[in-house]
């Protein structure tokens, strides 16, 4: 690593590891539910299982970002970070309110809001984090003399993450209004500023693993922020379908939701076409599998997937049925947790001077995790199909429809085993790269 300060990045990287890993053991407790031994009910029931599974899914993928950002920034501007003692401080603070709001679940201490279950006191925590978080990255950006359009999007796309995450603690005692701002939060993370964040880190990745001028790759990144901007913001109207909103966001939800995939296909599309430009000799390959297998599965998972239940005709019977776990599983992780998987693969060898990336384990890693992730989505799809027709077609209850397709959940167990053996090969690699060197070099 070029600066020394980048390794505050290793310890961001570790706590997301940990947290991706306990997400895999409550998925595991949802699936074995689903499947009709739910016999831990008694002491972790399934609505705990569930705002665990999802909140630590959050919690890892924005400690990668953070960690990323760590590791990025003070490359990108030439520049130490600001103060690595506050760096600790912030993380130390984030894994605190984490822990709390985890442990609290199961105590049944939440907002009982999807998706945004944090109590209220740890949402004020929160916001003071982030804030230490943009304090430290912008400090560093600002004391810089060199600002180069990779960092500014990566920062842009952070700093409105933190500012959209204030909508959802707008107190509301109307569920259509609290409804609305909470996919503020929701939304226009996942399908908005987060694909900045992606494109930020893509960005790096590409020019510094394929050699391809920067001039070019960032260009190219214009172009994806603009098209996410123009499809992202408007597209928060698919989740305003029925929800007591005006009719209007119908067709708007649906038609700026059919652009949406443009965005996604075109990351691919960039990703692979510099790839090709690349006249670099390439030292971490495991790393471009990483960052070319993420363009390509989240225009699957997040583009195609996303289309194919988002018009408001088809959306009106799969909407909060097993259809949107489908699409919900393979975009997070196409997206951003490929993402933090390809900037932590890059990174370590970096970090540590151990050159372990190109190992059999992690190469592993990668093609049992996605091979995975592919039979969960297509095991989600036949499950929520199956839902939708005996649930919302033939009108049969929603407990008898589970029991029908616990069957299906044999199989996606079967196909989350495969994953679970390609994630705990690349958590097991991480460990064997070890601390980072204190030195930079």
């Amino acid at each position: 690593m070029k600066y020394k300060s980048q390794s505050v990045a290793w310890y961001f990287f570790a706590v997301s590891m940990l947290l991706f890993s306990l997400q895999i053991i409550y998925g595991f407790i949802m699936a074995f539910a689903h499947m009709g031994y739910d016999v831990l009910h008694p002491v972790i029931a399934f609505n705990t299982a569930r705002a665990v599974h999802t909140n630590l899914l959050v919690m890892w993928l924005l400690s990668g970002f953070m960690g990323a950002a760590y590791y990025i920034i003070p490359e990108e501007c030439e520049q130490e970070l600001i103060s690595p003692k506050l760096a600790f401080l912030q993380l130390g603070a984030f894994v605190a309110v984490g822990v709390t709001a985890i442990i609290g679940f199961h105590f049944n201490w939440w907002e009982g809001r999807k998706f945004l279950e944090i109590p209220r006191p740890l949402d004020y925590l929160v916001v003071v984090d982030v804030l230490l978080f943009i304090y430290l990255i912008g400090g560093t950006i600002v004391k810089s003399k060199k600002k180069t359009t990779t960092a500014m999007v990566l920062f842009f796309g952070l700093f409105t993450a933190a500012l959209l995450y204030l909508p959802g603690m707008i107190p509301t005692v109307n569920q259509t209004m609290d409804s609305y701002w909470r996919w503020w939060v929701v939304h226009l993370w996942v399908e908005g500023v987060w694909e900045l964040i992606m494109g930020g880190i893509l960005s790096f990745l590409l020019i510094k693993i394929t050699g391809v001028d920067r001039e070019i790759i960032e260009k190219w990144l214009y172009v994806i922020v603009g098209f996410t901007f123009l499809s992202g913001i408007l597209g928060t109207g698919h989740h305003y379908y029925y929800i007591g909103t005006p009719k209007y966001w119908l067709w708007i939800g649906g038609f700026f939701s059919a652009l949406e995939p443009i965005a996604f296909l075109g990351m691919a599309i960039y990703a692979i076409a510099m790839m090709r430009k690349g006249g670099k000799q390439i030292t971490n390959s495991t790393a471009i599998l990483w960052t070319i297998g993420c363009s390509v599965m989240s225009f699957v998972g997040a583009g195609f997937l996303g289309f194919a239940h988002t018009l408001p005709s088809v959306n009106m019977y799969t909407h909060g049925t097993l259809v949107t776990a489908m699409h919900g599983h393979m975009a997070f992780w196409g997206a951003y947790a490929m993402i933090v998987l390809s900037i932590i693969t890059y990174a370590l060898p970096n970090m540590t001077g151990r050159n372990l990336q190109d190992s059999k384990m992690n190469v592993f890693a990668f093609w049992a995790s996605n091979i995975g992730m592919v039979f969960m989505t297509i095991a989600f799809g036949i499950a929520g199909v199956a839902q939708v027709y005996l649930e919302r077609k033939m009108g049969i209850d929603f407990l008898s429809v589970q029991k029908e397709i616990e069957v299906h959940f044999i199989g996606l167990t079967l196909a989350a085993t495969i994953f679970t053996l390609g994630a705990g090969a690349f958590i097991w690699n991480f460990i064997r790269f070890g601390l980072p060197k204190a030195e930079a070099k």
